[in-house]
C-alpha cells in the first residue's frame, strides 16, 4: 500500500514502525505479538430511482446511494489465538475458524492464487469445494433459511479471507452491524461484500488513502479495486449479480447502468455529480420474491409482446430524461423547477410500473397518502410485490414545525432515521403534513427511514476513534463491546460519528463525520 489509512494519536495504544507500545506513545519497542489497532469500514445501500425491470431487458437503470450503510469493526488479535470470527448479530451469525485449519494449499495452488490487482469474474469450483468442510457446519441446526443465510454469508467471507490473505493473515474478529432493512431490496449484501473487500484489501496494504488530498484518478484506482473484489463477494451469494449494488456502494453517488449482452460486462456510466437529496424510504414489511417478479414481467411480456414492450420502452425513456437532466451544463439541484421535474419523472416511472403489475396494495396506500398530504414524488423501487418504496420530497414538506397533533399533544414522529445530515434532521420534523402522514403510515405497521440520496460510497475510520467535534486530536475509541451494544439505528449512527451536510440545504455540502475518510473521484 502506498500509504495507509490517517492514525490519530487519540488511540490508546501508539504504532510505531509497526510496533505497539500502550505505555510509552511515540517510542518503538519490541513485541513478540504486536495488537494493531482497531478501525472500521462503512459502505452504503442504494435504490434503483429509475427504470427497474426495464434493466432485465436491455434497457438503463439509474441506481443512487442512500445514506442507511453498515459496518464493518475489524479487531485484531494475539498472534497466539490463531482464529478468525465473523459476527453478524443482525442475521444471529457468530462463527470462528482456526487459520491454520483453513484450505491454504488449495487457494495457494498453481492457477488458483489470484493477485489483488487481478479482476475474477466467475468463481472457482474447486476453490469452493474446499470451503465445503468449514461451511457445512456453519448454524447446521438452523431452520433451513437462517441456515442458507448464515452458509452463504460464511462462504464470501472465506472465499474473500484466503483470496487476499495468506496463512499468516492476523487473527482478527470482524463484526458487522446494518442500518439497511435486511431483504427490502437496498443492496445489504452488496454492502457487507464491499465492507469486507476494503478491510481484507486495507489490512494486506494494497489500498492507499483515502486523505483530503488524494487525487481522483487515484481513489477511482482504489474504489475500482474495491468493486472488483465485493462483485466476488456478490458471486458468492447470489450466483449471478447485475453488479450494479456494489458498484453503486463502493463509489457512491449515483451510477447510469446498462446491460445489453449478458455475456459481456454491463455499461455502468458514474454519475460523479449526482445531488444529494432528502429521501423518504419506506418499507412496506411485504416479503416478495424478485425471482417471481421478474417471471411476473416476463409472462406479461410472452402474453402482450407489444404493450409490454412499449411500456418498458418508456420506461427506458423515462430513465435517459432523467439521466440528460442530471448531467445537463445547466443543471441547477437548488432550482425548484429542476426537483419538480425529477420528482414528475418519479411519478410516471411508478406508474408505468403498476402497469406491468408490479406494484402492491401497500405500495399504492403509501403513494396514496403522500400525494394527499402533497409531500412529494413517490414510486416502488426494486422488485416491486412489497419490498420499499421511496418518496423524492418537496421543499415546502422539510419545513421544521412543532411536532404536535390536532389535540394539542405532542408526539414524535415514527421515522427510523439514517443519518444526521442537515436534510435528514429537516425530514426527520419537516412539516406537520410530514409528521402526520409518518404516524399514519407508522400506525399501519410501515417501517419509515429518513435518509439522503446521492451521497458517499465506502469509508475508512482507521483507527477506529471518533475525532473531537472541534477538530483537536483525541477522542473516544470504538471497541468491539460498544459496537456490540449499540442499540438499534440510531445507536449504532452516534457510536461511530456519522453525520453529513446534503447539497441540498441551502448551506452546501459538506461531509462533517468525524474522522471518517472516503475516496472520492
Amino acid at each position: 500500500m502506498t500509504s495507509s489509512p490517517s492514525r490519530s494519536n487519540g488511540a490508546r495504544k501508539s504504532l510505531v514502525n509497526g510496533v505497539i507500545d500502550s505505555d510509552r506513545p511515540g517510542i518503538a519497542r519490541k513485541s513478540s505479538n504486536p495488537l494493531l489497532p482497531s478501525f472500521m469500514v462503512s459502505a452504503p445501500g442504494k435504490v434503483i430511482v429509475y427504470g427497474e425491470h426495464a434493466v432485465v431487458y436491455g434497457k438503463a437503470a439509474i441506481a443512487a446511494a442512500i445514506s442507511l450503510r453498515s459496518y464493518l469493526h475489524v479487531t485484531f488479535l494475539s498472534k497466539s489465538k490463531r482464529t478468525v470470527r465473523l459476527i453478524f448479530p443482525d442475521i444471529g451469525l457468530d462463527q470462528s475458524w482456526n487459520i491454520d485449519d483453513l484450505p491454504w494449499k488449495v487457494f495457494s495452488a498453481p492457477g488458483k492464487k489470484k493477485n489483488y490487482t487481478d479482476r475474477v469474474t466467475s468463481l472457482d469450483q474447486d476453490l469452493l469445494d474446499s470451503l465445503q468442510p468449514h461451511i457445512i457446519s456453519v448454524s447446521a441446526s438452523k431452520p433451513e433459511a437462517t441456515r442458507k443465510l448464515h452458509q452463504n454469508s460464511a462462504t464470501t467471507f472465506l472465499y474473500l479471507f484466503l483470496s487476499l490473505g495468506s496463512i499468516k493473515s492476523p487473527p482478527c474478529i470482524y463484526t458487522l452491524r446494518s442500518t439497511i432493512p435486511i431483504g427490502a431490496g437496498l443492496g445489504s449484501s452488496a454492502t457487507i461484500s464491499v465492507c469486507l473487500s476494503a478491510a481484507l484489501l486495507l489490512q494486506i496494504r494494497a489500498l492507499s488513502g483515502p486523505h483530503d488530498d488524494q487525487p481522483s484518478e487515484e481513489s477511482q484506482i482504489q474504489i475500482d479495486r474495491i468493486n472488483h473484489w465485493a462483485y466476488v463477494g456478490e458471486l458468492c451469494i447470489h450466483g449471478s449479480p447485475s453488479g450494479v449494488d456494489n458498484t453503486v456502494s463502493a463509489g457512491g453517488k449515483a451510477v447510469l447502468f446498462r446491460r445489453l449482452d449478458y455475456n459481456k460486462p454491463p455499461s455502468v456510466i458514474p454519475l460523479r455529480e449526482f445531488p444529494e437529496l432528502p429521501l423518504l424510504l419506506v418499507n412496506t414489511r411485504q416479503s416478495r420474491s424478485t425471482s417471481a417478479q421478474v417471471g411476473r414481467v416476463a409472462k406479461f411480456r410472452e402474453e402482450k409482446p407489444k404493450i409490454a414492450n412499449h411500456i418498458l420502452d418508456s420506461v427506458h425513456e423515462v430513465t435517459m430524461d432523467a439521466h440528460r437532466m442530471l448531467t445537463s451544463e445547466d443543471f441547477d439541484p437548488e432550482d425548484p423547477q429542476t426537483l419538480e421535474n425529477l420528482g414528475e419523472l418519479i411519478s410516471v416511472n411508478h406508474g408505468l410500473l403498476v402497469a406491468l403489475r408490479m406494484s402492491h396494495p401497500r405500495l399504492e396506500r403509501i403513494r396514496e397518502l403522500i400525494d394527499h398530504a402533497g409531500i412529494g414524488w413517490t414510486k416502488l423501487t426494486g422488485a416491486g410485490g412489497g419490498g420499499c418504496a421511496i418518496t423524492l420530497l418537496k421543499p415546502s414538506a422539510l419545513v421544521e414545525t412543532p411536532s404536535s397533533i390536532p389535540n394539542g399533544t405532542t408526539k414524535p414522529t415514527h421515522s427510523k432515521s439514517s443519518s444526521t445530515s442537515k436534510a435528514t434532521q429537516r425530514a426527520r420534523s419537516g412539516s406537520l403534513a410530514l409528521q402526520n402522514m409518518q404516524s399514519q403510515l407508522s400506525s399501519e405497521n410501515y417501517e419509515i427511514f429518513s435518509t439522503t440520496l446521492g451521497g458517499d460510497g465506502v469509508g475508512v475510520l482507521w483507527p477506529a476513534v471518533l475525532h473531537n467535534n472541534s477538530g483537536e486530536e483525541g477522542g473516544e475509541e470504538i471497541d468491539q463491546e460498544k459496537f456490540l451494544n449499540a442499540v438499534g439505528n440510531d445507536g449504532i449512527e452516534r457510536l461511530v460519528g456519522v453525520q453529513q451536510t446534503s447539497s441540498y440545504s441551502r448551506e452546501g455540502s459538506e461531509a462533517v463525520r468525524e474522522g471518517w475518510k472516503f475516496w472520492r473521484p
